[in-house]
């Protein structure tokens, strides 16, 4: 189901040097050049031992979705192994990526699973693969006539699993490809009261098979935290009984990232999505606003709609500060502009430069919205789909 695709992007830490924040020394002295240390500047740096000594970054993550309960734990191993360019190859080669993930939670959310991204450059493939088994609990809201919004809390067990591969199509990065995304899932009603009308039994115990065809154009000079360039990647999906869904819906996603270095120090950087569902699909599927600071799934639709924007200020090599906001809406069926539900979000955070050599920044964000607020660890890019 949807829900889990954000769910694999917990690949997030902080791991904050002991050294203060100021730079002065850039040459690395002998004492420091460990496997551990920047030969560049000699401060912590995953770099080396990531591509030297084969490592992993053994990731402690703190969850702070408040749709989660606002604290929880995961333990996620990465593993990144760098590509070689093959003859004639142009553009930005991104490393594969191996994790698992272990997660539970404060309102007793669980999740196993692991994933890999990776690419094939001689053949112009990128693949992923995703699997997992997990146990969330989920508030989502209705506004009831008289009664105004109301909150209905439901346990999720599911069994996802997410199969992409694409293909490069021109010298321009652009691949075209298919995915197929299955879950097995089953809902629980953690609450006494009447189901709201759009929520039925039916889609209690059922299945989602997911057909996509997509495009994606990537230009960003980093997979991770990119200083400049854009990607485009622009999805629609079928579901039906031939690809063994219980439901009949299709969706059109698209969206654009676009980072621009306005200076040196300073990188900018906007966000765009839009997701227009048509059919019937469950309750729990519809697509919903991604925001910092706003609760997931809250702001549900058969249309979303959002903008956002970030930026980047680097004080040196290893620390930066980040500002952003956003703002967007979600569509019911039949509905004007002026009904609809809308969200918006503000906040800040730091970055620190973990692994210069791949372009990793982690750092931490606050952020509200309507009338919630929430911290986010972030590793690589929030935007990172």
């Amino acid at each position: 189901m949807k829900l889990m695709l954000p769910i694999y992007c917990f690949l997030v830490t902080i791991l904050i040097h002991s050294n203060a924040i100021a730079q002065t020394d850039t040459t690395a002295k002998p004492a420091e050049k460990s496997i551990m240390r920047d030969t560049l500047d000699g401060k912590l740096d995953f770099s080396r031992f990531l591509i030297d000594a084969k490592g992993f970054i053994p990731v402690p993550f703190i969850i702070t979705e408040p749709a989660l309960g606002s604290f929880g734990l995961a333990i996620v191993p990465v593993f990144l192994t760098p590509k070689k360019r093959p003859p004639g190859f142009t553009g930005y080669i991104p490393p594969d990526i191996t994790a698992g993930v272990a997660m539970y939670t404060a309102n007793k959310s669980w999740l196993l699973g692991g994933m890999r991204i990776g690419s094939i450059p001689a053949k112009g493939l990128k693949y992923r693969i995703a699997a997992g088994v997990a146990d969330i609990n989920l508030s989502f809201f209705r506004e009831l006539p008289n009664l105004g919004e109301k909150e209905f809390d439901f346990s999720i067990k599911t069994v996802p699993i997410l199969l992409s591969l694409s293909k490069r199509i021109s010298k321009k990065d652009v691949y075209l490809g298919v995915q197929y995304f299955f879950a097995k899932n089953e809902l629980k009603a953690l609450f006494k009261d009447s189901l709201p009308n759009d929520i039925q039994p039916s889609s209690f115990k059922s299945n989602i098979g997911s057909l996509g065809l997509f495009t994606d154009w990537d230009k960003r000079n980093s997979f991770f935290t990119a200083d400049k360039g854009f990607r485009v990647n622009i999805l629609y999906t079928m579901n039906d009984n031939w690809t063994g869904s219980d439901f009949e819906y299709q969706k059109l996603s698209g969206a654009l990232n676009w980072f621009i270095p306005f200076k040196k120090k300073w990188i900018s950087g906007f966000r765009a999505e839009f997701n227009q569902v048509f059919g019937d699909p469950p309750f729990y599927a519809l697509p919903s606003l991604a925001m910092r600071g706003v609760p997931a799934v809250k702001y549900q639709g058969y249309t979303t709609a959002l903008v956002e924007t970030e930026q980047r200020f680097d004080f040196n090599l290893r620390w930066s500060a980040v500002a952003f906001a956003g703002y967007g809406k979600a569509f019911q069926r039949d509905e004007s502009a002026s009904e609809t539900q809308s969200a918006y979000n503000v906040g800040g955070g730091f970055r620190y430069l973990i692994a210069r050599v791949f372009k990793i920044r982690a750092g931490i964000d606050v952020a509200a919205g309507p009338g919630s607020f929430g911290w986010y660890i972030v590793f690589g890019h929030n935007w990172n789909r």
